[in-house]
């Protein structure tokens, strides 16, 4: 995120009684300024947000396009749970502005709220509780049944998914899930078998449960034609969102007896309201949406998103955004590759537009074998690279990069064949009309990144501040001139690399200095009869 500084103050507004162990890693932070306040009316929340560059929160507060739109010095969104539908996503991320979750403080808690409520069902506990309170004895109505020997289906073999289905098998259950996006190895691994269909999955269950989110793929997953595939001692397990099982085509199929029973904890509308017809159903059990309600899970998730939130402000960590690009690593070992591969993409562009060109047309990345799973995220952080300086964008960043590139038209791309030079080798061409240009260079994690590559010529040097690519004739005293114009001028010379194809032929100069070189200096540069083009390039903060 641009214009991160540690000397700079973030405001963050903290809601919906968040756990104090998260507000407090906030409030430690010098840096960071907090404010903690009770769940806002929407008015309220509107005519405050413009204040803050981050708001943390859960599910009360709905953080809509127009609560967004009106955060103009907003950077981060935190959520202390899983599920971000109260979160205008789309807009978040079209604004640059990155949305983090916690998504593994609540596993343990909603895994064993599944199987504590799942085995309430199947032996009548709540009935039988109240049943005592109200002094019978009813021993010999209360039969009920048990796990083992029965068929657990998984929708979605995700964190919570994989939890549930290593329990079940303490149980004695057979566990068998659908899940698309799961290599096979993790399904082996987990020792459950796969089906490679939802409709094959029905076929074999006999307690199906849902762990996926709401989604537009999983909106009505299960409707009226799937729960008529179960058999009638099935039980249905929707602890994951409301909307994914068809409230009403759950309720016909209790009512009817097509299925044993169900437990539900989230609804498609929330609160349930008083009326519902699954409340009167006595094969049902109700909850009130509390999978994650444990102080321990609420303690976790509140740490998680909080430690998350402080990183993206204090040092522009965004491994754990949902809306950035997959990093594919730990961000340390990412990161050069990202300054890197936005760097190279400037210092093409300054050459390309230096040639004539008008606009970019194509940015392809590829980049070394330990980067290969980070290369959608180098991807984005390229666009950011060709489009700091041509648009209009107060949050230009990893977030909202390619999204802004594809709306100008750019088409990005990745090769997937790795770069010869490194592991940590990261190349970008850029490509518009009939000039095409590829700069590339090393990003070694622990290392300043370095420039090795622009077009056919081999260079050295580091892309910091500002740097100068001089194209000019491989002859004698080129580089006494250049330096003693520059040196008149008042720049400073970091780094000055020399490289040419063939002596006498041309020659290139890639000249790292301190401070800015102005158009003038650039035109001084360009009067020097060796010299056959001049671009500057300003790397910008962050």
């Amino acid at each position: 995120m641009a214009g991160m500084d540690r000397e700079m103050t973030f405001r963050v507004l903290v809601t919906d009684e968040i756990d104090p162990e998260g507000v407090a890693l906030l409030s430690a932070e010098s840096a960071l300024t907090v404010d903690e306040v009770p769940t806002l009316p929407k008015d309220e929340l509107l005519a405050r947000i413009g204040d803050y560059d981050a708001i943390v929160g859960r599910s009360a507060t709905r953080i809509s396009a127009e609560l967004l739109q009106a955060g103009k010095r907003l950077k981060v969104v935190g959520r202390a749970g899983v599920g971000v539908d109260n979160i205008a996503l789309d807009v978040a991320t079209s604004l640059g502005i990155a949305v983090i979750n916690a998504p593994a403080g609540n596993t343990i808690a909603v895994v064993e709220l599944f199987f504590g409520a799942v085995i309430a069902l199947l032996r009548h506990i709540p009935r039988a509780d109240s049943s005592m309170r109200t002094g019978r004895w009813d021993r010999s109505t209360l039969l009920g049944s048990e796990l083992k020997g029965r068929t657990l289906g998984i929708v979605g073999l995700g964190r919570i998914g994989s939890e549930v289905a290593t329990r079940a098998r303490a149980f004695g259950m057979e566990v068998i899930a659908y899940d698309p996006y799961i290599a096979e190895s993790r399904f082996e691994s987990l020792r459950v078998r796969r089906t490679n269909t939802l409709d094959a999955l029905l076929d074999e269950s006999d307690i199906l449960t849902i762990h996926t989110p709401l989604t537009d793929e999983t909106t009505g997953m299960v409707g009226r034609k799937e729960l008529a595939r179960l058999a009638s001692r099935s039980v249905v397990v929707n602890m994951a969102r409301g909307g994914i099982v068809d409230d009403v085509a759950l309720f016909d199929a209790l009512r009817g007896n097509t299925l044993a029973g169900a437990v539900v904890d989230a609804f498609e509308k929330e609160p349930l309201p008083a009326d519902h017809p699954l409340r009167v159903l006595p094969n049902v059990l109700l909850t009130p949406h509390i999978g994650a309600s444990t102080a321990e899970a609420q303690r976790n998730v509140a740490v998680d998103v909080c430690v998350a939130v402080r990183d993206a402000l204090l040092s522009g960590e965004l491994s754990r955004s949902i809306n950035v690009a997959d990093v594919g690593g730990e961000w340390a070992d990412v990161q050069p590759g990202l300054i890197l591969a936005r760097r190279a993409a400037a210092v093409a562009r300054a050459i390309l537009a230096a040639q004539g060109m008008r606009a970019v047309q194509r940015i392809d990345v590829r980049s070394g074998s330990a980067l290969a799973g980070s290369r959608a995220a180098l991807l984005a952080s390229a666009a950011r690279g060709v489009l700091e300086g041509a648009v209009e964008q107060e949050r230009l960043n990893l977030i909202n990069a390619r999204s802004m590139a594809e709306a100008r038209g750019i088409e990005l791309s990745v090769t997937e064949t790795a770069t010869q030079e490194n592991p940590y080798g990261v190349e970008v061409r850029l490509s518009g009309g009939m000039q095409e240009i590829a700069v590339g260079g090393s990003a070694q994690p622990g290392s300043s990144t370095r420039l090795t590559r622009i077009g056919a010529f081999h260079v050295d040097v580091q892309p910091r501040d500002t740097l100068i690519i001089l194209t000019n004739n491989d002859v004698p005293g080129v580089i006494g001139r250049v330096g003693t114009l520059l040196g008149a001028a008042g720049v400073n010379i970091a780094e000055y690399h020399q490289a040419r194809l063939a002596q006498g032929g041309q020659a290139l100069a890639a000249i790292s200095v301190d401070g800015d070189v102005s158009e003038a200096i650039r035109n001084k540069l360009l009067e020097l009869p060796e010299v056959l083009s001049a671009s500057v390039v300003c790397f910008q903060p962050g």
